[in-house]
């Protein structure tokens, strides 16, 4: 397999040395200093691109690799405004496209428990709920694009709750994700009930990037050959 590393921070480093380790061939790395240089990939040299970068460049990237026959898995996340710009793009190229917030395997069953729990929880009135999430100080966008999905979970069950909002606990009829930024945090992220006689949580802890980047390379793997728009349900049949 032949990938095309859009971003090369800590989690485009990550996954070279996994990639390479499985035997995989990267043909090029792209970050802010060599942007110029995407241009310079097409179906024809790339099997696939993985792009994690920053949300000012995560629409632009995407979209250069689907109009230009490249299949892309994104995990790039703050940028879910034009991700209905990419699915029309994929489905008007017939291209490949995968995006998750987070590639974690056990993320992504965290999300799966969390909205089986919140679709039961929501029959209790009186707890309330609430989403933390705790990243490293590197982490730009607030909430993460973790946080946001298990918002969206809860939020399909919870019908009283008028969308989600940051760090506004004194906001009434909105679910309140919590945002924190703390040194060598790789991914926190708890959701918490609580009332006056008690508190249940749900939590996902991130001991490295390691989930990440496998979940990645897997989607990258999995995607080779097909067309059309997936997310980790469909990869994992959750």
């Amino acid at each position: 397999m032949k990938i095309l590393l859009i971003g090369y921070g800590k989690m485009g480093k990550t996954i070279e040395q996994m990639a390479l380790a499985k035997g995989y061939q990267i043909v090029g790395k792209i970050d802010h200093s060599n942007a110029e240089t995407l241009q310079h990939y097409t179906a024809a040299n790339t099997d696939v691109a993985i792009e994690f970068t920053h949300p000012e460049a995560a629409f632009g990237n995407v979209s250069y690799c689907l109009k230009n026959g490249i299949p892309v898995v994104s995990g790039s996340t703050g940028w879910l405004d034009k991700q209905q710009e990419a699915i029309a793009l994929c489905e008007a190229q017939n291209g490949a496209f995968f995006y998750a917030s987070n590639f974690s395997v056990g993320v992504n069953l965290f999300f799966h428990f969390n909205a089986y729990i919140a679709a039961k929880m929501q029959a209790y009135k009186e707890y309330a709920v609430s989403i933390r999430e705790v990243h490293h100080l590197q982490k730009i966008d607030k909430p993460s694009g973790t946080g946001i999905t298990a918002a969206e979970g809860i939020l399909a069950s919870y019908r009283n709750l008028d969308g989600w909002v940051a760090d506004s606990p004194e906001e009434k009829g909105k679910l309140n994700i919590i945002s924190e930024r703390e040194p060598d945090v790789v991914g926190t992220h708890i959701v918490t009930y609580a009332s006056e006689v008690d508190t249940i949580e749900l939590g996902h802890i991130a001991h490295s990037r390691a989930g990440f980047a496998e979940g990645a390379l897997m989607a990258a793997a999995w995607l080779l050959g097909r067309k059309g728009v997936y997310g980790m349900k469909d990869m994992l049949n959750l």
